[in-house]
């Protein structure tokens, strides 16, 4: 382990994710900023592994000299599932490129992110209050079919599944959250971001006393509350709520990380911490945000 984050808890390793370099969703977002110098930032700052992004190479072979050079691991990565409309056998068939290249990287977890169920057409430019509820009477069987889906998953690629709660998609808040977890097997672990939780109106830490056993994946994101109660209020997008600076790194923002550091310091998590942060590389440069980040999650453990 990296001595300076040689106060981690056994098991628990530093991630950064790339979307303080170059933004998935908003293509212009980063849009200059080269792979190789989101890769060597991470790796010169102390990061032992990064997420995948969209200027990933999805080959292996490719990819592996690219994270082994630089002493980085591939924590995990996003797959935009959509079994709120679809079967499980069309969905093992869509995540196949994408699982194969997690377990031939090494990963254990892989990010699930529900996109079906979405407001139409470009649903991340929709104001907020558009975001599509899925009906009560077809959660449970959408339960069943995530939990289908983890376990083969896990059976075929060796891979926890991680649930993204999510803002706009269909479990947004503390309530829609609980009832699906209250419903799914064991097997669909969750990802617990704090970023998207205060976004979606509760305390993270409802989530930890709830479900603190089925947490796979963390993403330490801040959030901007002045900036997030003008998205609300003006009835913004996802997407100019990013554009606008919502997010943050840890520590620039007013989330308080004091309980998810006890979490995983009790012994309670063992897995990735992943910084994360969707901010414009223009308005907040990437290497000092990532490096303040990576320093202060360094002090929540000393």
């Amino acid at each position: 382990m990296n001595q300076s984050l040689s106060s981690l808890p056994p098991g628990v390793r530093l991630g950064v994710s790339p979307l303080s370099w170059a933004n998935d969703v908003l293509e212009d977002l980063g849009a200059n900023i080269p792979l190789e110098t989101c890769l060597d930032d991470a790796a010169a700052i102390g990061y032992q592994g990064v997420e995948l992004g969209r200027k990933f190479p999805r080959d292996a072979a490719v990819l592996r000299p690219l994270l082994d050079s630089r002493g980085l691991a591939l924590a995990s990565g996003w797959h935009s599932g959509e079994l709120a409309e679809r079967d499980v056998e069309a969905e093992m068939a869509a995540v196949a490129p994408h699982a194969s290249l997690l377990r031939d990287m090494g990963s254990s977890v892989m990010v699930y992110g529900e996109v079906a169920m979405m407001t139409p057409g470009a649903p991340l430019d929709a104001p907020m209050s558009k975001r599509l509820v899925m009906p009560t009477d077809e959660i449970a069987a959408y339960a069943v079919r995530l939990t289908e889906f983890a376990k083969r998953l896990q059976d075929a690629y060796g891979l926890r599944l991680a649930y993204h709660h999510h803002l706009m998609m269909v479990t947004e808040t503390l309530d829609e959250i609980s009832t699906l977890f209250d419903r799914a097997g064991g097997d669909v672990g969750l990802l617990l971001d704090t970023g998207h939780a205060v976004g979606g109106g509760f305390d993270y830490k409802n989530l930890i006393d709830r479900f603190g056993d089925r947490i796979a994946h963390i993403h330490l994101k801040d959030v901007r509350g002045k900036v997030m109660e003008m998205v609300r209020a003006g009835d913004l997008s996802f997407n100019e709520g990013v554009r606008q600076g919502m997010f943050t790194v840890p520590g620039d923002g007013d989330v308080d990380f004091a309980p998810v550091a006890d979490f995983v310091r009790n012994g309670c998590y063992r897995g990735w911490l992943v910084v994360e942060a969707e901010q414009d590389p223009e308005l907040a440069p990437p290497k000092p945000a990532v490096t303040d980040a990576f320093d202060r999650v360094r002090r929540l453990f000393a």
